[in-house]
């Protein structure tokens, strides 16, 4: 079976058969004469637009250790609890038993990618989750339903998860297209079409941002690429691009603002490092298989899982290899740090959630979860958290990875945990048959829920 496959965009004859590969000068021309259709309050990129400004001259930002989140601003919430995608909570204790406290319908496509995880506002009231239906459901911390917004995504919907910065969501669908969306609200601040990305397809990846600029990446089919784009938070304006890829890519940025260095990977098996904030491609580590998991950074280092059944710590100033794992199977979900003891956590196809050294990549333990780990592995200073293709969420203890507790579902379990005040949220996909069997009529036998978990001592 193969996972994350792109059937052809409903649209794909808005390109005539073409993608433009421009650089930025002709792009900015030319998105400036066409223009931009929105659903609302969409931001054209005007002729003459001033030049990105990539040097930001003596950039030395304040580094926060690693128990705070990067950005340290307690106004952003971020996939992975912020741009460099630890996952990693500090001040969180995982309760010894949970119950659910709420749950809600949101996933209804038998696409396979990872769902997107639910992510809880700056504010600490609502929780935003969007779906694969191509909606994005505002919900209060205690399961009151507050507002939902439609976006153009109904072929495959949302899987990534939302960035929000100042009571603005920004995220991406399988459209194509970004939207920004008012978290109180549910109504868009700006919409990006895909015209202005060089016509991209999908945006599976979250957007990481820092100072005003949203980082992502894009996926293009005819053939299958990918690209990096450099996009403005206030306007939705592209910025800056890199067309390298020729992959589609599906795993978000990771920013490490210490060593000045951004990475990705993609479908097409290469790790893509860039010069950060000037943009500039720095190295490119080829692996034999689809780079899925968004890599962490860490200590100088990013974790980078591939479908050729290794999992490379790769030196971030150079690209070279530190150490490699090997568990025989897809490696696709995205590893989880704890920076305070030296650990990295990843799961695969072979079922097993694997605890390694950081710096030797020595395996610490290994323990079976009943099924693949194609999601987001979340890492507490007592506990590893992680969604499992046989319907269950597991806490595993850090330090044994001993079972704690499992959780039942009705689908395969992909999403992030996201905690928040002693709640833990996630999402699954639904129990769903006949969408890889074409003899066979696709049936949403129950559709993947959202859920808050709670104490249950």
């Amino acid at each position: 079976m193969t996972r994350d496959e792109h059937p052809r965009s409903q649209d794909d004859s808005e390109q005539s058969g073409q993608r433009v590969r421009s650089d930025r000068r002709a792009f900015l021309a030319a998105a400036g004469a066409i223009g931009t259709t929105a659903l609302a309050g969409c931001a054209a990129v005007p002729p003459g637009t001033p030049t990105y400004d990539k040097t930001q001259n003596e950039f030395s930002p304040e580094i926060p250790p690693y128990d705070r989140t990067y950005p340290d601003d307690p106004e952003i919430t971020m996939f992975r609890r912020g741009l460099r995608r630890l996952g990693y909570y500090p001040d969180t204790t995982v309760p010894d038993a949970v119950e659910v406290n709420w749950q809600l319908p949101v996933n209804y496509i038998g696409h396979t990618a990872a769902k997107s995880s639910p992510i809880v506002t700056p504010d600490g009231e609502n929780v935003i989750i969007a779906a694969d239906t191509g909606r994005v459901h505002a919900v209060s911390t205690t399961g009151e339903h507050r507002w939902v917004a439609e976006t153009g995504a109904t072929n495959l919907g949302i899987h990534g998860t939302p960035t929000i910065v100042d009571g603005v969501a920004y995220i991406g669908g399988y459209d194509g297209h970004l939207y920004a969306i008012n978290v109180h609200t549910g109504e868009y601040v700006w919409h990006t079409h895909r015209r202005e990305l060089d016509w991209a397809i999908a945006i599976g990846s979250s957007p990481a941002y820092l100072d005003g600029v949203l980082y992502l990446m894009a996926e293009y089919n005819h053939p299958p690429s990918g690209a990096m784009w450099a996009i403005d938070a206030e306007t939705g304006t592209p910025l800056e691009s890199d067309h390298r890829p020729v992959g589609m890519p599906h795993p978000s940025m990771a920013i490490d603002p210490e060593t000045e260095r951004m990475v990705s990977g993609s479908n097409d098996g290469v790790c893509y490092c860039w010069e950060f904030p000037s943009l500039e491609p720095v190295w490119e580590f080829q692996t034999d298989g689809e780079i899925k998991g968004t890599p962490p950074v860490y200590e100088g280092k990013t974790f980078v899982g591939s479908w050729d059944g290794t999992f490379y710590c790769l030196a971030l100033e150079d690209g070279e290899e530190l150490w490699t794992f090997d568990t025989g199977q897809v490696v696709m979900s995205n590893p989880g740090v704890d920076p305070e003891a030296g650990v990295v956590y990843v799961g695969s196809d072979d079922r097993q959630i694997h605890a390694l050294d950081t710096e030797t990549g020595e395996q610490l333990w290994s323990q079976n979860v009943g099924g693949s780990v194609i999601g987001s592995l979340t890492v507490t200073p007592d506990a590893v958290l992680v969604g499992s293709y046989d319907t269950h969420m597991y806490a595993l203890e850090a330090d044994t990875g001993d079972v704690r507790w499992r959780v039942g579902g009705n689908g395969h379990a992909t999403s992030e945990v996201a905690i928040h005040d002693g709640r833990l949220y996630y999402a699954e996909r639904g129990d769903i048959s006949g969408y890889w069997d074409d003899d066979d009529e696709e049936t949403v036998n129950a559709p993947g829920h959202a859920y808050c978990l709670v104490s249950d001592e």
